[in-house]
């Protein structure tokens, strides 16, 4: 049985979690996220706790068992403190504002870089090099980051472009004269 599979999952005070048919729908702080439920897996919640039941012990099922417990588990951790990927430009010159709800990037383009992030998801500069992406959907702030990284991901010989906070990039040497 997987081990991460077969650990129960506590439900925070303040989060209610209730099932429809083979939804699994988890309300908190005024948001409501939904998880469907894999065909033949049974999910039960008893005592503040929700655990998930596979169905055989196919190849299949055990791949998706852990999986779907993991699911779960980040709806509940993104409905009680939400998910944030920092990102930070290199570059002289290079720049990020927040202009409404669309992020406006000066990345040494001839034109500026206007990026609009999905429902849910918020844009946020603290400094004009530093982007923080939030949200409660923990797939749509790491695709939102990875969205706004990709205009300008960082290059290998001055370091410049976007990247993820703490993410170390290779300097390659470049060409030597002999």
């Amino acid at each position: 049985m997987s081990r991460v599979g077969r650990r129960p999952i506590d439900i925070p005070e303040g989060i209610k979690a209730g099932i429809e048919e083979n939804r699994l729908k988890i309300e908190g702080k005024g948001k409501t996220l939904e998880h469907i439920i894999p065909d033949g897996f049974t999910v039960e919640i008893k005592d503040g706790r929700i655990t998930v039941r596979r169905p055989s012990d196919s190849r299949a099922a055990r791949a998706l068992h852990g999986t779907t417990r993991s699911l779960i588990q980040n709806t509940i951790t993104g409905l009680k403190d939400g998910f944030q990927k920092k990102l930070r430009i290199q570059g002289v010159g290079y720049k990020a504002q927040v202009k409404g709800k669309t992020l406006v990037l000066d990345i040494g383009f001839s034109h500026t870089v206007n990026y609009t992030p999905p429902e849910d998801v918020t844009v946020e500069t603290s400094s004009a090099t530093e982007i923080v992406v939030k949200g409660i959907d923990k797939q749509k702030v790491g695709e939102a980051a990875a969205e706004i990284r990709g205009y300008y991901p960082p290059e290998p010989y001055k370091g410049k472009g976007i990247r993820y906070e703490g993410e170390y990039v290779r300097q390659k040497q470049g060409k030597s004269i002999a």
